[in-house]
Parts: structure tokens; sequence; C-alpha cells
């Protein structure tokens, strides 16, 4: 029994030390000075927006969290096309088809005049061995981008190029490229 109190003094002994210790040291327990801990939190701040910070996580590969940032951005704005053609390429990314396809499809009901959203759609259909329907869409979405951008371009071109040889081609890798609204935009690759 005495051995035990002395382990459990001695233990008290050195903690009542470290503790006296952190508080001597240049910093102390205050925030003046070189500052060793985190910063506080800016109450007043704005929360970036959910869409944006989505975008970003799926350029970085990181699409569960890019998930549940469009979500948090679908409880504040709603469930609009930006949201919906998000969550749709970070599904995609996860190699949700179906997912990616239905979230995509209910993007363009809202507005079937976004030429991403087509291009993205068709990416979805390529995976899916959907061809023919996949060559439409990317025609859409190259006709409602006036062929300016080069993704849709290349996009057009590969798909075209499959329908054509199916056969000679059969199972050579192509990369799709995703569009995303507003600058930037996504490589996905067939083999997800």
């Amino acid at each position: 029994m005495i051995p035990r109190i002395e382990h459990l003094f001695r233990s008290a002994l050195i903690l009542t030390c470290l503790i006296g210790l952190t508080a001597c040291a240049p910093g102390g327990f205050s925030a003046a000075g070189q500052q060793v801990y985190a910063p506080g939190v800016d109450q007043r701040g704005q929360a970036k927006d959910g869409v944006e910070v989505g975008h970003r996580l799926i350029a970085a590969g990181q699409y569960e969290l890019a998930i549940k940032s469009f979500n948090r951005a679908a409880l504040v704005q709603g469930a609009d096309v930006e949201v919906l053609s998000g969550l749709g390429s970070a599904n995609l990314g996860l190699g949700r088809l179906g997912q990616a396809e239905s979230l995509l499809r209910s993007a363009l009901k809202q507005d079937a005049k976004q030429p991403e959203v087509w291009n993205n759609l068709g990416v979805v259909l390529m995976e899916r061995g959907k061809t023919p329907e996949a060559v439409r869409i990317f025609q859409r979405a190259f006709a409602l981008d006036n062929g300016e951008s080069d993704a849709i371009r290349d996009n057009l071109r590969l798909a075209l190029a499959k329908s054509e040889n199916s056969v000679i081609i059969g199972d050579q890798e192509e990369d799709y490229k995703l569009v995303r609204r507003g600058a930037g935009d996504y490589l996905i690759s067939p083999t997800l």
C-alpha cells in the first residue's frame, strides 16, 4: 500500500513540475509573444463557399470530402445545378457511375444550357460503355460551348474515334476530361 502512495505522490510531483515549467517558459499559458497554440476562430469571419471548396477537393482527388462539402452547400443554397453537377463529378471520381449519371441528369433538368454538365455526363456514359449516347451528349456539349473548350473537343474526338473503330480500339485506355463550371477542368481516366 505504501509503495502505491509513493508512486502517486511522485507522479503528482512530476506533473506539478511540468506544469510549472510550462508556465515559466516563454509564452507560458498566454497567447502573448511567440504563439505556440493554434490560432483562435474568427467568429466574425465568413465561411468558405461549399461549392468552391468541393471543386478544390475534387481537383485534389478528395472525392469523399468533396461530397460532404457539396452536401453542406446544398443545405445553404439548395440542390442547384452547381451542387448537383459537383456531386455527380465527385461520385464519378469514386467510380459510382450510376449515382453520377443520376445526379448529372438531375442537374440538366434544372438547366440544360450548361456545356460542362453535358460533358461530364458524356464522360459517365463513356465509362459505362454507352458510347453512342455519349457521342450525342458530347456533340451537344460542343455545340453549347461553341467549340471553345479543348476538353470538350478532346472528349468528343475520343468518343467518335471509339464509336467508329470500336473493334480496333477494343480495350485501349483513353483519358476523358471532366469540366468544372468556372475555371479549371478535371482529368478522369477510365481505369477507376
